[in-house]
C-alpha cells in the first residue's frame, strides 16, 4: 500500500465517526418518536374504551311513599263583603258611622230623605178611607135588598147579584189600596240604611246632604262592610298537584307584614273544577283574625301539604334525565343502558316519584346523563 493511500485513510477517519454518531442519534430518536406515539396511542385507546363502556354507580328500584308539600301564593279575603246602595231616590239626611267604625248587624248606618215619598204614603192613606166609604156604602145597599128580597116578588134576582158585584168590586178596591200603602211604607223603610252582618266599615263614599240613588254599573256605593273577624285564605294549587289535596288538610302561611309569626288554617272548601285560564283548582281556607292583625287582601305565601299516596317507586332526582325530547331513568340489563320513559311525580328534598314501565328490582344510573346512549355498554362501579 503506498503512503498516499493510507495517508488518505487516515485523512477521512473523523469524518467516518460523525456519521456513525449522526447515523446513531437518528436511531435513538426514532425510537423514542416510535414508544410515544405508542403511549399516545394507547392512552387514546383507554379514553376511548372509557367512553364507550362508562363506569357508573347503579341504585335498586324499590317502591315508597312520599310526602311533599309546595308553596304557592295565597290572598286574604274577607269572609263576606257587600256594598250598601240606596233602594231609592233621596238626600243624605245623617250619616252615623264612618270609616273604620266597627257596626253590629242590624245597626242603623245612614238616614235618608225623600218628601215625596212622605206625600206618596198620605196619598195611599186617603185612597185606603176613599175606597173604605164606597165599599161600606155598596155593602149596604146589598145588605139591603138581601133583606127586601125575603118577601117573595119586591126584589128581582138580577138587581141582587148586581148589587153584589158592586159590594165585591169596592172590596177588591179597598184591598189594592191597601197594598200600594204597604208598598209605599216599605220605599220609607228603605230610607234607613242599616248593617246586615256584624263587621267593619271600610269605605264611605257621600257626605250629608249628598243626592243618592240606585246603585247601578260604575255608581259609588254609599258604605263598604267587610266582615273581618273570619278571613278567607283562597290559593289556585296547578293542575298537577290536584289529585293529592285533601280538605281535611292544615296549612302554614306566612305575610310579608308580619314576617317574624307564622299562621295556620284549616282547609275548609275546595273547588273541585279547574280554572280555565289559569288551569288549577281553587282552594278556600277559613282564618279566624280575633287580633285584627291579618288585614283584607294581603298576600300570603302559603305552604300547602301533599300527603302522600299509594306506594310509587321514589328514587334520587340525579337518576331522573331530561332531554329536549323526553324525561327517562338509565336502566342497565346485561351492561347495556336501556332508556325507559318516565313522568315525575311529587319531589322531596333529593327524592322523586316516578311512573313508568319500570318494576321493583331495576338497576337505574344513580346519575342520568343523555351522554350515556341508549343501548351502549356501561361498567358498574364497584
Amino acid at each position: 500500500m503506498s503512503l498516499y493511500i493510507i495517508m488518505n485513510k487516515f485523512k477521512n477517519k473523523p469524518i467516518l465517526i460523525l456519521a456513525a454518531f449522526a447515523i446513531a442519534l437518528s436511531s435513538l430518536s426514532a425510537c423514542h418518536s416510535d414508544d410515544k406515539e405508542k403511549q399516545d396511542q394507547q392512552a387514546e385507546e383507554q379514553t376511548q374504551a372509557a367512553a364507550e363502556t362508562p363506569t357508573v354507580e347503579l341504585v335498586t328500584v324499590a317502591k315508597g311513599k312520599l310526602s311533599s308539600s309546595i308553596s304557592i301564593p295565597g290572598e286574604l279575603i274577607p269572609y263576606q263583603q257587600v256594598d250598601l246602595y240606596a233602594k231609592v231616590n233621596s238626600y243624605v239626611k245623617k250619616l252615623l258611622v264612618d270609616i273604620g267604625s266597627e257596626v253590629h248587624a242590624g245597626q242603623l248606618l245612614v238616614v235618608l230623605e225623600a218628601p215625596e215619598i212622605n206625600s206618596q204614603l198620605a196619598g195611599a192613606q186617603s185612597r185606603i178611607k176613599q175606597y173604605e166609604a164606597v165599599y161600606y156604602a155598596s155593602k149596604a145597599t146589598y145588605d139591603r135588598l138581601v133583606s127586601t128580597s125575603k118577601t117573595p116578588g119586591t126584589i128581582s134576582l138580577n138587581d141582587l147579584e148586581q148589587a153584589e158585584a158592586k159590594k165585591n168590586a169596592d172590596m177588591a178596591n179597598v184591598e189594592a189600596a191597601k197594598s200600594a200603602l204597604k208598598e209605599v211604607s216599605a220605599n220609607l223603610a228603605y230610607l234607613e240604611i242599616r248593617a246586615p252582618f256584624d263587621g267593619v266599615i271600610t269605605s264611605r263614599n257621600v257626605n250629608l246632604g249628598a243626592y243618592v240613588g240606585p246603585g247601578g254599573k260604575g255608581s259609588d256605593p254609599l258604605f263598604t262592610l267587610q266582615d273581618q273577624n273570619r278571613l278567607r285564605l283562597v290559593v289556585s294549587v296547578p293542575e298537577n298537584y290536584t289529585g293529592s289535596l285533601s280538605n281535611k288538610s292544615e296549612v302554614n302561611f306566612t305575610i310579608k307584614a308580619l314576617p317574624n309569626e307564622k299562621f295556620t288554617a284549616q282547609v275548609k272548601r275546595m273547588a273541585g273544577a279547574l280554572d280555565e285560564k289559569l288551569r288549577a283548582e281553587r282552594l278556600e281556607m277559613d282564618v279566624y283574625n280575633k287580633s285584627k292583625k291579618l288585614l283584607p287582601h294581603m298576600f300570603a305565601e302559603v305552604n300547602v301539604p301533599l300527603p302522600d299516596g299509594d306506594s310509587t317507586f321514589v328514587v334520587a332526582k340525579t337518576a331522573v334525565a331530561t332531554s329536549t325530547e323526553k324525561v327517562f331513568v338509565i336502566k342497565v340489563v346485561n351492561n347495556k343502558a336501556q332508556w325507559v320513559d318516565v313522568k315525575k311525580g311529587l319531589t322531596s328534598g333529593d327524592m322523586m316519584e316516578i311512573f313508568g314501565d319500570i318494576k321493583p328490582g331495576d338497576k337505574l344510573v344513580k346519575v342520568a346523563s343523555d351522554e350515556i346512549r341508549n343501548g351502549s355498554n356501561v361498567k358498574e362501579k364497584q
